[in-house]
């Protein structure tokens, strides 16, 4: 099981290093945007028309490919004032709560988000603004998301069962 859990790690880790490219990319955009909206370098051109529009979808596609990565590390946000005045047995259960909500969640938001692609891919839906793409290709990447979440959130149950009986160090705290 360990084995897994490290190859598992690899994957979101790759995919936190996709994360990284596709903010290089659009960071390269905005100023090349930026660029030739004020400086003629080449006649005619006033810019990229399209790049708002790409980087919207960048930002969402970096939030897909990172946010499995971050649960994993620990790196995420949570309020804990309630589970440090708790007595640290009965913390250590309402992690286990917190867990079984956060993976219904997931898997929901992956079941609703597959539909939702297949839905989109079967009716040839476009997204018609300044490109026109199918909106399936903006779609997918969630239901993938969410369903690597659930896999990490098993992980992370697995290290909580495995771990001292005690509410979570893993992340960032507001206590």
């Amino acid at each position: 099981m360990e084995r897994l859990s490290d190859l598992y790690g690899r994957l979101l880790a790759a995919l936190a290093y996709c994360a990284c490219a596709v903010l290089f990319a659009m960071m390269m955009m905005i100023c090349a945007d930026v660029l030739l909206r004020n400086v003629a370098l080449i006649p005619g051109v006033q810019g990229l028309p399209w790049s708002n529009e790409l980087t919207e979808n960048m930002l969402y596609l970096i939030t897909m490919f990172s946010a499995p990565y971050l649960l994993r590390q620990g790196q995420h946000i949570r309020v804990d004032i309630l589970l440090r005045m708790l007595p640290r047995h009965v913390a250590w259960y309402f992690e286990w709560v917190t867990d079984a909500l956060a993976f219904a969640c997931c898997i929901a938001l992956a079941l609703y988000g597959t539909r939702a692609t297949l839905a989109s891919l079967e009716s040839g839906a476009l997204t018609i603004k300044t490109l026109v793409t199918p909106e399936w290709w903006f779609l997918a990447p969630l239901p993938v998301a969410f369903l690597l979440l659930a896999v990490e959130i098993l992980f992370r149950m697995r290290r909580l069962w495995l771990g001292e009986r005690a509410p979570r160090d893993d992340a960032v705290s507001a206590s």
